[in-house]
């Protein structure tokens, strides 16, 4: 698994430096997105002339020649790509929105495969398209190429947001009864351990070589992996007191908006499937590797969503981790993959943003230079990252905002218009009439959950200051 997903980075990787060398700095800088996994969604800087040359079909050749990703490995990185985040939060959402909303998350899980398919099928008429943003280019220009960067730079945000909240809330229970101070700030135990935490995944953001961050990340693969069957080992040998075998409403309607962002968040990671189908051997199984994969995850979040719903009912906390017996060694090595999770997501997270900026340099400036620039930029925009998240600690609503804000618009919106677009005139009536409908549910459930899940954090800061 780690030698495919490092094949992946380094496609991408060479790919660029290769435009780099050969258009020089007489070419129009536009970005593009550098494959990730476990739920991370990337731009970077790619060079590219608005004519077709003999260069860009040189590239296109050699980077077919390179992929040699099996279906096996393909979908191992689609999975990996997936799980993450979602799966903390979903028996939270099952148990907010009654059982019958585990068809919702099985629904999107469908939708979720269509649209994957449907890139692909984009893709697939045009082979000089190698990434999600150039599919918003064929579609819509450099307009639509921009608004598609803009859309993924704010999920890299808010879910590097996300993550943070995470790991500041784990981390107080994994060091429970701890009790810090410091003389110059006024902060709280949590607060200075997740300082400490983020302090010490700073000089990650200073690693330039793509394999080493492609390491961490698949770190971050197993520690999901692990979190999952933590929590399937406590719903089979028990789940500590307090927790049995709870009822589970049947279907909360005015929690729906709310709860639909997490389900969506969990199942987004459309900005790396074309990477993953241009690293494959035989793009043609991309298709049976979506719905393979979709069903994997879907599967994965499902149980889940159900054994810490049934586990803790009422109780359950917004991430899973915390609701579990705190003495227990399993729940031990479950809070500290949640702890480490977000650690190891931070460099690959900032990597396009970090390549973007340093190509953006000087020329005159040396690779040392530049390499401190975009070192020092990185952690002042994490240090702002972790001040947001302490200033916001609500992980549901921040998670399923960033769900209901733009993975709706990335997973369900955008691929169902860029293919309307790029396939107007040649699509049958069913498939037009389907992805308009899609096209109008997704602006429905984004827009209701960006509301609901705003007012909700409206009224936790505003209770917060209150008291």
């Amino acid at each position: 698994m780690l030698k495919s997903l490092r094949k992946v980075l380094s496609l991408r990787s060479n790919y660029c430096m290769k435009q780099r060398s050969e258009h020089g700095e007489n070419s129009v800088a536009l970005p593009v997105q550098l494959p990730n996994c476990n739920d991370c969604d990337h731009i970077v800087v790619e060079d590219r002339e608005n004519s077709t040359t003999a260069e860009d079909a040189h590239v296109d050749s050699k980077h077919d020649a390179n992929a040699d990703s099996s279906f096996v490995h393909a979908v191992i990185n689609m999975v990996g790509m997936l799980i993450g985040l979602g799966q903390l939060s979903t028996p939270y959402a099952v148990e907010k929105g009654g059982w019958a909303s585990a068809l919702l998350l099985i629904g999107l899980g469908v939708i979720c495969a269509y649209t994957s398919h449907i890139l692909g099928k984009c893709l697939e008429k045009n082979p000089k398209l190698t990434s999600y943003v150039d599919i918003g280019n064929q579609a819509f220009g450099t307009k639509g190429r921009y608004l598609v960067a803009t859309f993924i730079y704010m999920e890299i945000f808010m879910a590097l947001v996300s993550y943070t909240i995470s790991l500041h809330d784990n981390l107080i229970t994994v060091f429970i009864g701890t009790h810090l101070k410091m003389k110059f700030a006024t902060l709280t135990t949590s607060q200075i351990l997740t300082l400490v935490a983020i302090l010490i995944a700073l000089p990650s953001l200073w690693i330039r070589d793509m394999s080493s961050i492609s390491f961490l990340s698949t770190g971050g693969i197993v520690m999901s992996l692990l979190i999952f069957v933590c929590v399937a080992a406590t719903a089979i040998f028990g789940g500590g007191e307090g927790s049995n075998n709870h009822s589970i409403p049947i279907f909360k309607l005015h929690n729906i908006p709310s709860i639909s962002g997490l389900y969506v968040f969990g199942l987004g990671g459309h900005i790396v499937f074309p990477d993953l189908y241009k690293s494959m051997k035989d793009p043609s199984k991309f298709t049976k590797v979506s719905i393979v994969s979709f069903t994997i995850v879907t599967s994965v979040y499902t149980s889940m969503g159900f054994m810490g719903a049934k586990m803790y009912g009422n109780d359950v906390q917004s991430q899973i981790t915390l609701s579990m017996p705190p003495n227990q060694i399993i729940t031990k090595i479950a809070l500290w993959a949640t702890v480490l999770t977000p650690m190891t997501k931070y460099a690959l997270e900032f990597a396009p943003f970090a390549i973007h900026l340093e190509h953006t340099l000087p020329n005159s400036l040396n690779a040392r230079t530049k390499l401190v620039i975009r070192g020092c930029v990185a952690s002042f925009l994490l240090l702002i990252i972790l001040a947001l998240a302490l200033s916001v600690p609500y992980f549901e609503h921040v998670l399923s905002l960033t769900g209901s804000l733009v993975s709706v618009a990335i997973c369900l919106v955008f691929p169902c218009v860029f293919y309307l677009k790029i396939f107007w005139g040649n699509i049958t009536r069913f498939l037009l009439v389907l992805n308009i409908f899609l096209v109008i549910f997704g602006f429905l459930l984004g827009g209701m959950g960006t509301i609901s899940s705003t007012k909700l954090i409206l009224q936790k800061l505003i209770s917060h200051h209150s008291t």
